[in-house]
């Protein structure tokens, strides 16, 4: 028996499909090396079964081996959990503690989803690989530690290193060698024997005869695109091997478990619903923030308007009577216009009915910077509780969007990272 033969049977692997077979002997062969391996593929494909294997292979077998989800693991504790902490380091950290790269010395460490690390652990992570060396969150004194790195992700690296969510240098750094495990779709004489093999497990689980495909169901199931890949074959199969009491199954019993059957073998059409979906969202969000610069913009004109005023600019009484209509405007008011002036200083005249709704005529001349506001805000103050309240929704989608990474939140929202945070302490976000 050849060596991926005793592979498939030892980690539980099926198939012949030239792509699979491709990605296992790249596996086997750099398994006795200490370089890095970055394993790409969608979700469900099978990723963690790569860096077993490579253990299990290498020199490094009897050390320890540890799994992490890095997309699992809060951004704030990240470090902690990676590198380990001192005692008293911050809060809750009630004694020292080793983190997983000083666990796994000598051994293999596998970064599952690593595309979700936060820039600053992609920084420690880079040091590691080039010299070995880590420090404690807490502490001032270098580690070294002996670790083969493996990585898995579903994510396109190269296209996030284009948007400067990964670093450049670290991809490079876990990809020396790639290996790419194919999905379903592209293994389709491959999807009847695995589907066969979890019927034949669930029915010794549950003590029930096997189940059994008509030829159509087969084709059915080779056709399906499998946006789930093998999880959602082995879900499948788990679920029609307890409800079903008849045991030969067809393509219109197997038809009624698969979800959008229609939509899933048509990507390009199940794709363009989802986009749509997303670009609408993008325009109602980005509609959003021009209303609320249009606010901004107001409150700035009436400011300059009342502030022209009051200081006498371009004759201030003559510049009220030509642009009555434009002042009624700006400062919300119904009432008429009136021509009689009032003097409060030589040579300043300023009208009377610049005013707001409820409240008494101002003389812009005597009025305090506390009357203004009172006869700004009181006619605005629905309108801009209305908008603020959707100012403050946009702001926890987008930290909820990105986990609460306030970088890409303030990207994603189009203002600065700076303005995000004063923001977020406006509205007691935290």
């Amino acid at each position: 028996m050849s060596q991926l033969q005793e592979i498939k049977m030892r980690f539980g692997i099926i198939g012949n499909s030239p792509l699979l077979d491709r990605a296992l002997e790249k596996a086997i062969q750099v398994a006795n090396t200490d370089i890095s391996v970055l394993v790409t593929g969608e979700s469900g494909v099978g990723k963690e079964n790569i860096p077993k294997i490579i253990h299990a292979l290498s020199h490094r077998k009897h050390k320890p081996y540890i799994a992490v989800n890095c997309g699992a693991i809060p951004e704030g504790t990240i470090d902690s959990e990676l590198f380990g902490h001192e005692k008293g380091a911050f809060t809750g950290a009630l004694s020292t503690r080793k983190g997983y790269f000083e666990e796994a010395d000598g051994g293999t460490i596998f970064l599952d989803e690593v595309a979700e690390l936060p820039l600053q652990t992609q920084v420690r992570l880079l040091r590691v690989l080039e010299t070995g060396e880590f420090i404690k969150v807490g502490s001032s004194k270098i580690q070294k530690t002996d670790v083969r790195i493996v990585a898995a992700t579903n994510v396109n690296m190269l296209e996030a290193v284009s948007k400067h969510k990964f670093r450049e240098d670290l991809y490079y750094r876990l990809n020396t060698v790639e290996i790419h495990l194919p999905p379903l779709r592209e293994r389709k004489e491959d999807i009847p024997l695995i589907f066969k093999k979890f019927c034949l497990d669930f029915a010794e689980k549950y003590r029930q005869p096997p189940l059994k495909l008509t030829k159509e169901a087969e084709e059915l199931l080779k056709n399906y695109r499998w946006p789930g890949n093998i999880r959602q074959l082995r879900n499948l199969a788990e679920q029609i091997s307890v409800v079903e009491t008849n045991r030969e199954i067809t393509a219109e019993v197997l038809k009624s478990y698969m979800p959008d059957i229609d939509k899933s073998t048509l990507p390009a059409l199940h794709t363009s619903a989802n986009s749509s979906n997303a670009d609408f969202a993008s325009e109602r969000e980005i509609l959003y923030k021009i209303l609320f610069d249009m606010r901004n913009d107001l409150n700035d004109l009436k400011a300059i308007t009342l502030e022209l005023i009051k200081s006498g600019g371009i004759n201030s009484g003559r510049f009220a009577e030509e642009n009555s209509t434009l002042i009624q405007k700006v400062f919300r008011t119904s009432e008429p216009f009136s021509s009689s002036p009032i003097v409060n200083n030589p040579g300043i005249i300023v009208n009377e009915g610049i005013n707001a709704p409820h409240v008494n005529p101002i003389n812009i001349n005597g009025a305090s910077q506390e009357d203004f506001e009172e006869a700004e805000v009181e006619p605005m103050a629905e309108e801009v509780l209305s908008l603020e309240k959707r100012e403050i929704e946009l702001i926890k989608k987008a930290l909820e969007k990105h986990n609460g990474k306030r970088k890409l939140a303030a990207e994603e929202l189009g203002i600065s990272e700076r303005t995000l945070y004063r923001k977020i302490k406006q509205y007691n976000l935290q």
